[in-house]
């Protein structure tokens, strides 16, 4: 493909002798990845289950290359079960290399689509809670349903400017992953139209937007805390270029090593301006000396005063509901005794019709812009309770009393997928009617409502298999 002059100029300059293996790559097939969801399955299970013809990607545990020229993982119905997310190779890097604990406190700054929020919360195991932030709300939108889609409960969902988020947040997270807007010149080769991209919005606009959210994040991290910046832009200005800002500004962070791997390179020093020693921790992926696209990594520890410091405690903590057990509705109770799961009920909040789960510790978010906070269980309608879509695939199958599991093989789990009404007399049996959990070979795919034999269909109209 032709790249602008300007741009293989400043490549020259930064690759050297390397140049021309790098401008070599551009004639080679693009990398297709996807990554296991270790929320749900083992990484051993699903490569015992997976019909896919996988490879490992050698620096992420739980990421596969597929062919995606001859394979569709996307329609299957392991996808919709939520057991993987497809993802570049290379983007899968920034989120493996950032260490998340159940229970800690994570954000996202700007999460959509939601490729590297998925792993967040699935590492967190729904312990903690997850905050995925875009400023785009459409962006959100699909951010929201690729989260709940993963099985992810303990989370926020917002679309907000991340400096609002501050005065909500003061030096609240454990943990922060900034996936910054770049100049996306490490996806040139993925996607063409990112070149035009590229030359509307350059590195010199991009590099005011990262040092914004770079120093609004800043605020939001606990002593303590661990900040991993990612771009996919080889351009020293975005990159050593912001982190020595950060530096200058912030001069409690330190650089600390990134998790090694061999196709890894150094950042340059000479492209920062201060510290210049500290940026040989950070990381440059190229595509001559990996399989996937270009990408620059950044991990920094704010530094604590004392060792062991405690959480900072907000000043206004959520108000929770102060359910019991005998106040929720009666409908949400019976529906609940079939779930083999512990509540804190104080947890529970009924908001109009619908009933959602929050995770503990939060700020009093009056105000702020979400697209969803905590899981939503379901909607309280006249006489009844739905079950939502979202607390479907939160559960797993064994937390669900009453359950109807097809093998793969099933035609019905397509004609489930796609909303139609089935046939369940096989299954069914003598089993009482109402609410049931359809999986596919023990993995959820949403609610059913069952009558003499015959489901019918509670998928999410938004999230049916489309006909090709």
């Amino acid at each position: 493909m032709e790249l602008p002059k300007a741009f293989e100029e400043k490549m020259k300059a930064l690759l050297g002798d390397e140049f021309d293996s790098y401008t070599a790559c551009y004639k080679e097939p693009r990398y297709y990845g996807l990554r296991v969801n270790t929320a749900k399955i083992s990484v051993e299970e699903f490569v015992r289950i997976c019909p896919f013809v996988i490879t490992p990607v050698p620096w992420i545990e739980n990421g596969f290359y597929y062919d995606g020229e001859q394979e569709s993982p996307a329609r299957h119905p392991y996808y919709f079960a939520g057991l993987y997310y497809l993802q570049e190779p290379s983007a899968m890097t920034p989120a493996n290399r950032l260490e998340i604990h159940p229970g800690d406190r994570v954000l996202d700054v700007c999460a959509a689509p939601g490729g590297k929020a998925t792993e967040l919360g699935a590492k967190l195991h729904g312990e903690g809670v997850l905050i995925a932030n875009d400023i785009s709300s459409s962006r959100a939108k699909g951010l929201l349903k690729n989260l709940e889609l993963f099985g992810i409960g303990n989370m926020l969902v917002l679309s907000e400017e991340p400096g609002k988020l501050c005065e909500y947040f003061p030096e609240y997270f454990d943990k922060i992953l900034i996936d910054a807007p770049c100049s996306g010149e490490g996806m040139f080769r993925k996607d063409k139209k990112m070149v035009k991209a590229w030359e509307e919005h350059g590195p010199e606009f991009f590099s005011r937007l990262q040092r914004s959210i770079l120093t609004q994040a800043a605020a939001m991290l606990r002593p303590g805390g661990m900040l991993l910046y990612s771009t996919c832009t080889f351009d020293p200005l975005e990159n050593e270029g912001s982190i020595s800002w950060l530096l200058e500004q912030c001069p409690e962070f330190d650089l600390v090593d990134i998790r090694p791997y061999e196709g890894f390179r150094e950042g340059v020093p000479e492209y920062a301006s201060v510290r210049k020693e500290e940026f040989s921790k950070t990381v440059r992926i190229f595509p001559h000396h990996m399989k996937g696209e270009g990408h620059y990594l950044a991990l920094l520890l704010k530094k604590e005063d004392k060792e062991n410091l405690p959480r900072k405690e907000l000043k206004q903590e959520r108000t929770k509901s102060g359910c019991s057990y005998e106040k929720l509705p009666e409908d949400l109770r019976v529906f609940l005794k079939k779930v083999h799961r512990s509540f804190d009920v104080s947890r529970f909040d009924i908001r109009k019709d619908r009933v959602y789960y929050m995770p503990d510790g939060l700020p009093n978010l009056s105000g702020v812009r979400f697209l969803r906070s905590g899981l939503l269980i379901g909607e309280l309608k006249k006489g009844r309770f739905e079950p939502s879509q979202a607390f479907a695939m939160n559960l797993k199958k064994g937390e669900y009393e009453y359950i109807l599991d097809f093998p793969v093989s099933d035609e019905r789990v397509i004609r489930y997928l796609k909303g139609e009404t089935l046939l369940v007399d096989d299954l069914a049996g003598s089993k009482e009617k109402g609410w049931y959990l359809v999986c596919v070979d023990g993995y959820p795919l949403g609610f059913g409502k069952l009558s003499q034999g015959t489901l019918k269909n509670k998928y999410l109209p938004g999230w049916r298999w489309q006909s090709v």
